[in-house]
């Protein structure tokens, strides 16, 4: 069987596709991707930019460092394409355990890889305001400051509601590794669990922006643990061996009748 055919030729329920392993491995080389890229733009760059409330500050970080800014506006875009492939890619690899989970797995990636795109336009253009002298000579200081704050909220709200498909997606992945019995239990179940967290967070936010400020680490807990479980085990271990899947149904089945 050609590896092309490997790929997509639909598996009977409860049968893995040909070379899981590689295939998880590479689901797990594009969800590193996706942490080194999100980590940068998202975790790093974007806290280290936007100063809620204060536009000097906010247009300040910007001009500072442009060219750190321009890399933090290819690490988004690159984020959203990584994104897509490793849903792409534990799409090939599960959706033999249920093709409805498999396809609402990757729709809210689609969509929040889209959001987060155009949610990066917005911190381009805020860069441009506050590094242009033709924004300086039309608006004058203040006014470019307030854009520039502006823009950047527009982005951070922006990929916060691209949050709430980052957090839908977790649930089918979750199931989907529960069922499968590729990969441990436990790890499907806090999957799932991690929904619960983001989209908590992502209320707050917009609820409270000053609470959500406050607490945002610890709804950042569980989905910390349960995606960097996911990422190790896919990098190191793929999935679980067919031995070992298969010892566990039979452990799992129904006792025979005497």
């Amino acid at each position: 069987m050609s590896v092309r055919s490997s790929l997509v030729t639909a598996q009977p329920l409860g049968a893995p596709p040909t070379n899981p392993k590689r295939i998880a491995r590479v689901a797990g080389l594009f969800y590193l991707a996706v942490a080194i890229t999100g980590g940068f733009s998202e975790g790093y760059l974007g806290p280290s930019l936007y100063v809620r409330g204060d536009a000097a500050a906010t247009a300040g970080n910007l001009a500072a460092d442009p060219g750190l800014v321009s890399l933090g506006v290819v690490a988004h875009l690159a984020d959203a394409v990584f994104f897509v492939l490793t849903a792409v890619t534990l799409y090939v690899l599960l959706s033999h355990v249920g093709k409805y989970a498999a396809r609402l797995m990757v729709l809210p990636v689609v969509i929040a890889a889209g959001l987060k795109a155009m949610s990066t336009v917005f911190m381009f253009v805020a860069l441009q305001v506050a590094t242009t002298d033709t924004y300086m000579v039309a608006f004058g200081d203040g006014e470019t400051d307030a854009l520039a704050l502006l823009l950047l909220e527009i982005e951070h709200y922006g990929i916060r509601a691209a949050q709430v498909f980052f957090a839908l997606w977790l649930t089918p992945l979750g199931y989907l590794a529960y069922r499968s019995r590729l990969f441990p239990k436990p790890l499907g179940i806090l999957l799932i669990a991690a929904t619960v967290s983001y989209l908590a967070d992502v209320v707050i936010a917009f609820l409270s922006p000053e609470l959500a400020e406050q607490i945002h680490v610890f709804f950042t807990i569980v989905p910390a643990i349960a995606e960097i479980w996911m990422l190790l085990y896919l990098l190191t271990i793929g999935v679980r061996s067919k031995r070992t899947t298969s010892h566990r149904q039979v452990r799992d089945a129904d006792p025979i009748p005497k």
